[in-house]
C-alpha cells in the first residue's frame, strides 16, 4: 500500500475525531441524527466491557531510523526511540537531520504531539513520522515526538501530563541530569523550544503552553507554540460546525463521540478542556498574556475553523502576539494527503521559528 493510501486512511481517522458528547436537545442547533454504531464502524474501533476500545485502524505504524540507510535515496532524518515515563510507558520518538546544514551551529527543538483526537494513532504511526522528518529536516530542527496516553483508557487531562513530562525532559536534558542524549546535546538549542501540535496535538501543546508558565525551565526557554487546526470545540454550534456537519473528514456525529471519549466523567464540551474560551475556570486569565508568540493555522472547509477564529481573537485581546493564517477551502488534515498544502505549512512553521 502507498503511502498516499495510507494518508488517505488517515485523513478519514484523524479528522473524524473532534468534538465530544452525543448531541442532546441542550444543543443550540441540531445536526443530523445518527447512531452510536455508525460511528464505531467509521472510526473502525469497538468498546468493550471494561471502557477500553479495540482500534481495528488499518493505519501502519513504523520503526525508527536511528541509522544512516546506504540504499536509500530518500531518507532525509534520523530518528530514534527514548523512553519517557516508566511508569506510564511514554515514550519520544527524537528526529534530528540527517544533514544539518547549519555547520557547527545549534537548532530548534521542536515538541511535537500528533493528531487523533486523544483516542486514535501514535507517534509511530507512518504519516505523523514523516511529517516530523520532514521538519526535521527542512526547518532544520531536532524534533521530539511525543507518544502520549490515549482515552478513553486515559482521559484528559492524561495528554496533557505526558506533554509536560515531555517539556521537563528537555529540561533535564539541557541541565544534563544524568546525561544528555547524545543528540541533543550536539544539536539543540535550547534557548528556542518550540511546542507544535496538530489537531488534538494542537489543543495538547495550547495547555502544556499554559501550565508551562507556572514553572522554572531554566535554562530551556519556549520560543513559540504552533497550533495547525488544533482540535477544539464546544456545547453550542458555531457557523462552521453547522454548514459541515456531515463533512467528509470530521463529521460531528463523529466528533461528538469522540470528546465523549475523551473528557473527563460527566464534563460536557464546555470544559476547559475542549472549549479554550473557559479557560478561565482553570487558569488564571492574567497569565495567558504571558504565553509565547503564537501561530494558528486553519482552513475554510474544516468545521472547527471558526473555533480557531474565535481562539486567535481572545489571545490578541489578552496581549498575545498571534500569526495567524487561515486558507480559503481545504479540510482538516489536508497536509496529511496534499503535498502541496503539506509544503506550504512547512515553509510557513519555517518562517515563524526563524522570525520568532
Amino acid at each position: 500500500m502507498g503511502m498516499a493510501m495510507y494518508s488517505s486512511i488517515l485523513i478519514l481517522f484523524l479528522c473524524f475525531c473532534q468534538l465530544g458528547h452525543k448531541i442532546t436537545a441542550s444543543d443550540e442547533q441540531k445536526t443530523p441524527s445518527h447512531t452510536l454504531q455508525e460511528a464505531y464502524d467509521f472510526l473502525g474501533i469497538k468498546p468493550n466491557p471494561d471502557g477500553s476500545l479495540t482500534r481495528e485502524i488499518r493505519i501502519p505504524m513504523v520503526n525508527a531510523t536511528p541509522n544512516v540507510e546506504p540504499s536509500s535515496t530518500t531518507q532525509i532524518a534520523l530518528s530514534k526511540d527514548i523512553p519517557l515515563n516508566p511508569f506510564t510507558k511514554t515514550f519520544i520518538r527524537l528526529y534530528k537531520p540527517l544533514n544539518n546544514p547549519k555547520k557547527n551551529r545549534k537548532i530548534p527543538l521542536i515538541i511535537y504531539l500528533h493528531g487523533g483526537d486523544f483516542v486514535l494513532f501514535s507517534a509511530k504511526t507512518v504519516v505523523f513520522h514523516e511529517f516530523c522528518n520532514q521538519i526535521s529536516a527542512q526547518f532544520p530542527a531536532v524534533v521530539a515526538s511525543v507518544e502520549y496516553r490515549l482515552a478513553p483508557e486515559h482521559r484528559l487531562p492524561a495528554a496533557y501530563d505526558d506533554a509536560m513530562d515531555a517539556i521537563m525532559w528537555a529540561r533535564s536534558q539541557a541541565v544534563c541530569v544524568n546525561g544528555s542524549d547524545a543528540w541533543i546535546k550536539t544539536l539543540a538549542d535550547f534557548s528556542h523550544v518550540f511546542l507544535l501540535g496538530s489537531s488534538a496535538g494542537g489543543n495538547a501543546a495550547y495547555h502544556a503552553a499554559l501550565r508551562a508558565l507556572d514553572l522554572n525551565l531554566s535554562p530551556i526557554k519556549i520560543r513559540g507554540l504552533i497550533m495547525n487546526q488544533p482540535y477544539f470545540g464546544g456545547v453550542h454550534r458555531t457557523e462552521s460546525e453547522i454548514k459541515l456537519s456531515e463533512d467528509a473528514y470530521i463529521p460531528l456525529y463523529v466528533n461528538d463521540l469522540l470528546w465523549t471519549f475523551s473528557l473527563p466523567k460527566n464534563a460536557n464540551r464546555d470544559h476547559e478542556f475542549c472549549n479554550p474560551l473557559m479557560i478561565g475556570r482553570s487558569y488564571d486569565l492574567g497569565k495567558i498574556k504571558r504565553l509565547p508568540r503564537v501561530m494558528m493555522k486553519g482552513d475554510g472547509g474544516d468545521p472547527l475553523v471558526d473555533r480557531e477564529k474565535m481562539l486567535v481573537k481572545f489571545l490578541k485581546a489578552k496581549g498575545v502576539e498571534v500569526v495567524s493564517i487561515f486558507n480559503e477551502g481545504g479540510h482538516h488534515g489536508i497536509e496529511l494527503s496534499n503535498t502541496t498544502a503539506a509544503q506550504e505549512l512547512y515553509d510557513a512553521m519555517k518562517d515563524f521559528i526563524l522570525s520568532t
